[in-house]
């Protein structure tokens, strides 16, 4: 929201917005518990979910779904403008339904595919402020569109035996472990390019062209040792900056924007 506009963005689109796209992911988010809770129930990093432990229960989650989704979709129309709660909607259909439902059981392409859901927030933001999508938006939707498979698939890797006594076709249960290094540090190379497209486009300056290239350096780096020297413990420090690396470069290119 701020990138897309040279100045302040009007208070009641930056509340409504951000209350908005919060409530209908949190409803998404909430419907793919209720959907995967049997598979929670058999995973370590998940079993401790409140619908996987029984402290709630399925008609509540579907009800607290409801409020919450059709709460933020009413908040968008009103508030901020039409597009917006249309895409809104289209990128809860798009992990609620496409990738909970269909492609996370179905394929091992599950989050390359699925991943487009978690790359719209930068999007939904940009439409919300300016009433369109513009090339810097999708600029911005290609960057967490590269970085969730290297982000998601290290993540996997040390947790293989999970999903594979879960019945998930994650990466690292169909192909091994070494296709996936290699898809993790091929994904990285990708990311590095992409993350160079804001300061091709004139999107930005030298100080996010300066701390794209450093942070992309380090992931690159991690993604090598993930591929040349594989542990555990690797995987999971990639895991940790991969995060660490996205919400740093999204404030570079923040900073760069007002300096």
């Amino acid at each position: 929201m701020f990138l897309s506009t040279p100045g302040m963005v009007p208070a009641r689109v930056l509340i409504a917005a951000t209350l908005g796209i919060a409530f209908v992911a949190g409803a998404a988010a909430a419907i793919n518990c209720l959907v995967e809770q049997r598979i929670d129930a058999l995973m370590q990093r998940t079993r401790w979910r409140p619908l996987p432990r029984g402290e709630i229960s399925a008609l509540q989650t579907l009800a607290f779904a409801g409020v919450l989704g059709g709460g933020g979709l009413w908040l968008l129309l009103h508030f901020v403008n039409a597009l917006t709660m249309w895409l809104t909607l289209a990128t809860f259909v798009g992990y609620a339904v496409v990738y909970t439902l269909i492609l996370k059981p179905a394929t091992p392409q599950n989050i390359v595919i699925g991943g487009a859901s978690g790359a719209m927030p930068p999007v939904l933001g940009w439409a919300a402020v300016t009433g369109e999508v513009s090339p810097e938006a999708m600029a911005l939707f290609l960057i967490i569109f590269a970085w969730t498979p290297p982000h998601f698939w290290a993540l996997a890797l040390y947790r293989t035996t999970d999903y594979a006594r879960a019945g998930v076709p994650m990466l690292p249960v169909t192909h091994g472990r070494d296709y996936t290094r290699l898809q993790v540090l091929l994904y990285t190379l990708i990311l590095f390019a992409v993350s160079l497209l804001p300061y091709a486009m004139r999107m930005s300056g030298l100080l996010y062209l300066a701390a794209a290239l450093v942070l992309g350096g380090v992931f690159v780096v991690y993604a090598l040792r993930i591929y040349l020297a594989y542990s555990d413990a690797v995987a999971q420090q990639t895991f940790r900056y991969s995060i660490a690396y996205l919400a740093s470069l999204f404030a570079a290119l923040l900073v760069d924007h007002y300096l």
